[in-house]
């Protein structure tokens, strides 16, 4: 099983949704990319800090280390894009397999898309979106993530065609 993982990442399974993957090499690839993104943004959540700086009279005009946080985040961005589009583009391949429509591989990637959305607007807008709708949508996130493991991760492919029975 691992090998076919490993010939999989090595073809770069990620770079169409033009073909169809069983359950586990899609959960093998689904946990690949998710830990990918936890370690992104487990560092970008480390560097965070040096983001925010007070210009003073007395402070430079470049602080390193902010200019690193942005450079960082320019990468980490795009580093969210790209786990996204892959994302999208796995779980393509298995709702081909299952015989689902390929529009709900983009459930999850919107959903964190959003989530990440509702988590960065709410503190700036606190006074006119409540707390309760960063929740909302992170139920809702949670909910597609749920829904689309069992489905993709789990369940055997539906026959496409039908069944003729054996006399």
């Amino acid at each position: 099983m691992q090998k076919r993982l490993a010939e999989f990442l090595a073809q770069f399974g990620f770079r169409t949704d033009a073909g169809l993957v069983d359950a586990w090499t899609w959960r093998a690839g689904f946990g690949f990319l998710t830990v990918l993104l936890i370690i992104l943004t487990t560092i970008w959540r480390l560097v965070e800090p040096y983001a925010y700086r007070e210009l003073t009279p007395q402070s430079s005009l470049i602080d390193w280390r902010t200019l690193a946080t942005f450079v960082y985040l320019l990468f980490y961005s795009l580093g969210v894009i790209f786990i996204g589009i892959s994302l999208y583009n796995l779980s393509a391949k298995r709702l081909r397999a299952r015989g689902l429509p390929t529009g709900l591989a983009g459930l999850v990637p919107l959903g964190v898309l959003f989530s990440g959305a509702a988590h960065w607007l709410q503190p700036r807008v606190s006074e006119n979106l409540s707390h309760w709708y960063v929740v909302g949508v992170d139920a809702l996130l949670v909910g597609a993530v749920v829904w689309t493991v069992l489905e993709l991760g789990f369940r055997e492919p539906r026959a496409l065609t039908p069944v003729e029975p054996r006399v």
